[in-house]
C-alpha cells in the first residue's frame, strides 16, 4: 500500500469513526499481502476487532455514568456469610433478559451492613457487562434532585431521561425523609417506570415501616402495589453486619502488629 493510498485510507477511517481498524489496518494489509488472504478474511478480521473494541468502550462507557462502587461486584460477595440468599437466583438475575423486559423489579431488606448495597451493585455491575445501562444512587439523593426539577417546571423531562437507564439501583430507601414534596416524587418515579423499566432498591426497614417514607397511606399501598406486582424479594435477616465483621479484623490485624512490634522490645529488654 503507497504512502499517498495508506493516507487517504487513514483520513477515511477518521470521517467513518472507526479508529481501531484505522490502527490494525496496515498490520493486516502487510498480512494479507504475505500469506494472500481472500478479501473476506481481510475484511471480516478488521471487522471483528473494530466491533470487539466498540463493544469495549461501551460498557466501560456505561460503567462510569452508572455511578456504582467498582469493588462491590458479585465476584467480591461472600455468599457464604449469608446463607439465605440464593448464588444460583442472583447469579440469573444478573444475567437480565426477561426480567427487565417486563421491567420487574428487585427488593432487598435487611439491617445495616448485611451486603444489601453490595448484592446491589453486584447485580448492576454483570447487566453492565451483558450490555445494559445502569445507574446507582442514594435514594435522598435522587428524590432531592426530582425535587429541585419540579420546582423548575422540568420533572417529566428528568424522569424521561430516567428512560435511559434499564435498571435504576435507589439504596438506603428506608432513609428518605417523611416529607410530602419530597416522596410524592419518588412515588411519580415508581409509578412512571412501572412494568416498563426495573427498579433495584435496598432497604433497612420492611414494608410495614414505609409509612415514615410515604405519609400518605395510600400511597405507600400504591407505591408498594406497583412495586411488589413483579418482584424478586430478599429479605437478609440474621447475618453479622459485613461492617462489624470488617471493623474487627481490621482491630484484631492492628492488636496482632503491636503484639510483634511489643515483643522485640521485650526481649531487648530481657537481654540487657
Amino acid at each position: 500500500m503507497s504512502a499517498a493510498s495508506s493516507g487517504r485510507t487513514a483520513l477515511m477511517l477518521n470521517e467513518l469513526h472507526l479508529p481501531t481498524i484505522k490502527r490494525l489496518a496496515p498490520e493486516f494489509a502487510e498480512r494479507s499481502d504475505k500469506e494472500g488472504w481472500p478479501a473476506t478474511r481481510f475484511l471480516d478480521g478488521l471487522l471483528e476487532h473494530e466491533l470487539a473494541e466498540r463493544a469495549q468502550r461501551r460498557i466501560a462507557r456505561h460503567r462510569a455514568e452508572s455511578q456504582l462502587d467498582p469493588t462491590k461486584t458479585l465476584a467480591s460477595f461472600d455468599f457464604a456469610a449469608v446463607p439465605m440468599l440464593s448464588k444460583a437466583h442472583v447469579m440469573a438475575l444478573a444475567s437480565g433478559d426477561a426480567w427487565l423486559e417486563k421491567g420487574a423489579t428487585i427488593l432487598i431488606f435487611g439491617p445495616p451492613g448485611v451486603g444489601k448495597s453490595h448484592v446491589g451493585c453486584g447485580i448492576g455491575h454483570a447487566l453492565i457487562d451483558a450490555g445494559y445501562r445502569v445507574l446507582y444512587m442514594r435514594t435522598s439523593e435522587l428524590v432531592q434532585r426530582l425535587q429541585a426539577a419540579r420546582q423548575n417546571l422540568q420533572l417529566p423531562q428528568a424522569l424521561t431521561k430516567l428512560d435511559r437507564y434499564d435498571l435504576l439501583i435507589l439504596d438506603d430507601l428506608s432513609y428518605v425523609r417523611k416529607d410530602q414534596a419530597e416522596t410524592s416524587v419518588l412515588f411519580e418515579l415508581i409509578a412512571e417506570r412501572y412494568e416498563r423499566r426495573s427498579i433495584l432498591i435496598t432497604a433497612n426497614q420492611p414494608f410495614s415501616g414505609w409509612d415514615s417514607v410515604f405519609p400518605d397511606p395510600g400511597m405507600t399501598v400504591a407505591a408498594i402495589d406497583r412495586l411488589v406486582h413483579h418482584s424478586t424479594i430478599f429479605e437478609l435477616h440474621q447475618v453479622e453486619s459485613y461492617r462489624g465483621k470488617e471493623a474487627a479484623r481490621q482491630h484484631k490485624i492492628q492488636r496482632d502488629n503491636q503484639k510483634q512490634k511489643a515483643k522485640p522490645a521485650r526481649e531487648t529488654a530481657g537481654t540487657a
